[in-house]
């Protein structure tokens, strides 16, 4: 991919491979049409993206729909259990095959009724009959990659991409470390919010706490900064704390879980991060999807015990609904107007030796993934 406005310019500030010498990514990267329309094919329609979860698919023939950009899926679990992804598009002429979710007998196309079993095959198509060398083997619907992730499915739009498990070794380890009970977790609800801002403001926004206790006074009354650390790992990056400062924080009160901790938090290449509060055992997924260069669409989905929220989860689910998640958006649509600015193209990292809840190292670590994915390799890094 060697497209000219990819590229690092002359008079941008060094981006190091180097985190403690290295500038940001420059302000066109999160502004320009152009690397917004690349990063499609360089990097969403090739990388593992969290769909649901394997509690939506409990029954045989259900279905829900998921999205990358504008490439439409769906996921459904088949007669034989298992669960399935297709790009939702009717062989036949185009037409979308299902919206929203729920539970059918067969795949019936609005348009003109080709019908598919939930293992894509194509079971009926009115009058093929009789037409001469018609084969409905040549009409099964086209699959998209499926891994179960900790109950999450993930699905992947490139047929030959290294599998998830493999891409993210440690994470599964890392999760179960902080949630030993997370096969017992159900879908409870989904949260949506509309942000005035690229979708890579919001993933740099998550991967430091540099802002937390200027921008997030509850959160560091929930958590010890002290312990706070975020380490990097090839593909995803881990920011956790070790124990809470109290039950009785001003975020939320909680009872203290199976294990002991204040807070777990994971980035998952490329727009997905997974939250795991203290208290009773609970997961939740916020994902960053684009819809324009400079706005985004944030689901939250969270999973909980059979999928019920109590009185401690609510109040949880509150707190990042009603507080943190504002505090957040409206510091990264502030950025967003910022990095439009003719007085700003790049910052400096500030990370520091220790690495602590200070150091910016883990946005470095995704603002590299991003530019090697457009073409930047690190021998080109200056």
């Amino acid at each position: 991919m060697n497209k000219p406005h990819l590229n690092l310019r002359p008079d941008d500030a060094p981006f190091r491979a180097d985190p403690k010498r290295s500038f940001t990514m420059p302000a066109r990267f999160y502004t320009d049409a152009g690397i917004y329309e690349a990063e499609k094919e360089a990097i969403f329609y090739r990388t593992w993206h969290y769909a649901g979860h394997v509690s939506q698919v409990n029954e045989q023939r259900s279905y829900f729909t998921t999205k990358i950009h504008n490439q439409n899926a769906f996921i459904a679990k088949g007669r034989d259990g298992a669960i399935r992804g297709f790009y939702n598009v009717c062989p036949h002429r185009g037409h979308e095959l299902v919206e929203g979710a729920g539970k059918k007998n067969v795949i019936t196309c609005p348009y003109h009724a080709w019908a598919f079993d939930f293992d894509g095959k194509l079971v009926n198509a009115r009058n093929s009959d009789n037409v001469a060398g018609f084969d409905k083997s040549q009409f099964s619907l086209r699959e998209v990659r499926v891994e179960i992730f900790c109950g999450l499915i993930m699905i992947n739009l490139d047929p030959n991409a290294q599998p998830f498990a493999e891409q993210f070794d440690g994470l599964e380890a890392e999760i179960r470390q902080y949630l030993p009970r997370v096969d017992e977790l159900a879908f409870a609800q989904r949260d949506t919010y509309d942000v005035a801002s690229n979708w890579k403001v919001l993933v740099d926004n998550f991967l430091e706490c540099y802002h937390c206790a200027t921008a997030h006074y509850d959160f560091v009354d929930l958590v010890d900064m002290d312990s706070y650390r975020t380490i990097t790992h090839k593909r995803y990056s881990s920011q956790c704390s070790a124990a809470p400062r109290t039950t009785a924080s001003s975020a939320y009160t909680f009872e203290k879980g199976d294990v002991d901790f204040g807070y777990a938090g994971f980035f998952v290449w490329p727009n997905f991060t997974i939250w795991i509060y203290p208290g009773e055992p609970n997961l939740s997924v916020l994902q960053m999807n684009p819809s324009d260069v400079e706005r985004c669409t944030e689901y939250q989905d969270w999973f909980t015990l059979g999928g019920e929220v109590t009185k401690q989860l609510s109040d949880a689910i509150a707190y990042q609904k009603d507080v943190l998640q504002p505090e957040d958006i409206g510091l990264c649509e502030s950025v967003q107007k910022g990095l439009q600015s003719k007085g700003y193209n790049q910052g400096r990292f500030i990370v520091d030796e220790g690495l602590t809840e200070l150091s910016e190292h883990a946005v470095h670590h995704f603002q590299t993934m991003v530019m090697e994915a457009l073409g930047v390799a690190p021998d080109d890094l200056p």
